[in-house]
């Protein structure tokens, strides 16, 4: 039996995942990530030591029972817990493998970690520079040889475009705010009483009419129509919901269009993969996947044990 802890972090969360012969058998998750480190590193090392610990007492296993703790994402960031250098693109399983650090961090686990590096492109202008950590792992988890040519979608605090070749190797991508700008602006402005993310439900009509208005008028005036919608016109919870939601993914649909891609895979988490679905629908000829809930769960604590063994395939 080959047991692993598989540890994904974020800038906002942290899961933490025992994976037992290829099989997650158990994760914790904590609202803690990386962001909260950069005034306290502390809390997010006594977040991931408690979480180590606790897996293992509520699964009654011991660390000799663990091979390895396999680590990416903001965790190897100046704000995680062992700062590594991005790898450049094109990128595959191979670099990332070929790439990855093995060390012990005492002062969480004596559990050898090995952490897999984030990737960047090649950085030779400001418009072409970009990185990501974290999601090559997520992309490993779902990508798939039958897709080809392909571009992935991420949906997250940091919204990922993923364009792979033939062979699954990033050969560029792109970072989107859409997940933090729908948190800051649902909560932290004046349509926090409009925007109910909760319970809503999606309203296909409300989502494009949302999209196509912030295409002619830009997100900051349609932004504040979200408001004007609840207040002036007394729409639905879902209407409103949704109109905001065309907004707020807007400029990361069209970036999408101008690839003009064959294949779309979108993942991450339902409420953004499923009003992004919808309105890529209407607008590009392509073929569109989306990942079941279940994998796009799974995703980046499978992608990361793909990765490590990568050789033994």
């Amino acid at each position: 039996m080959i047991n692993y802890i598989a540890i994904d972090g974020g800038t906002t969360n942290t899961r933490i995942s025992l994976v037992v012969n290829g099989n997650i058998v158990d994760t914790i998750k904590y609202n803690v990530g990386a962001g909260k480190s950069i005034n306290n590193k502390n809390i997010l090392k006594s977040t991931i030591k408690d979480g180590i610990d606790k897996i293992l007492r509520r699964n009654n296993m011991q660390s000799f029972e663990i091979q390895r703790i396999l680590a990416s994402g903001m965790l190897t960031s100046e704000y995680g817990i062992y700062t590594l250098e991005h790898i450049k693109t094109p990128v595959g399983i191979k670099e990332l493998h070929g790439s990855m650090v093995e060390t012990v961090i005492s002062e969480l686990s004596d559990i050898p970690f090995v952490l897999v590096r984030g990737v960047k492109t090649d950085c030779k202008s400001f418009e072409d520079a970009d990185m990501m950590r974290g999601e090559e792992t997520e992309l490993m988890g779902i990508a798939d040889s039958i897709y080809g040519d392909c571009v992935y979608i991420l949906p997250g605090s940091h919204s990922k475009i993923i364009m792979t070749d033939n062979e699954g190797k990033i050969t560029n991508f792109s970072t989107m705010l859409t997940g933090e700008i729908i948190a800051a602006v649902s909560q932290y402005t004046i349509l926090k009483d409009a925007v109910d993310l909760e319970n809503a439900v999606l309203n296909n009509e409300y989502l494009m009419k949302g999209f196509e208005y912030c295409k002619e008028n830009g997100i900051n005036k349609a932004l504040f129509k979200v408001r004007v919608l609840n207040n002036i016109f007394s729409r639905t919870t879902d209407e409103v919901y949704s109109f905001f939601m065309g907004v707020v993914l807007c400029e990361e649909i069209l970036e999408i269009i101008k690839l003009k891609p064959k294949n779309v895979v979108i993942g991450g988490k339902r409420q953004i993969k499923k009003a992004m679905y919808e309105i890529l629908s209407c607008c590009i000829s392509g073929k569109i996947i989306c990942v079941s809930d279940e994998m796009a769960e799974k995703a980046a604590a499978l992608g990361m044990i793909k990765i490590f063994k990568f050789n033994e395939e």
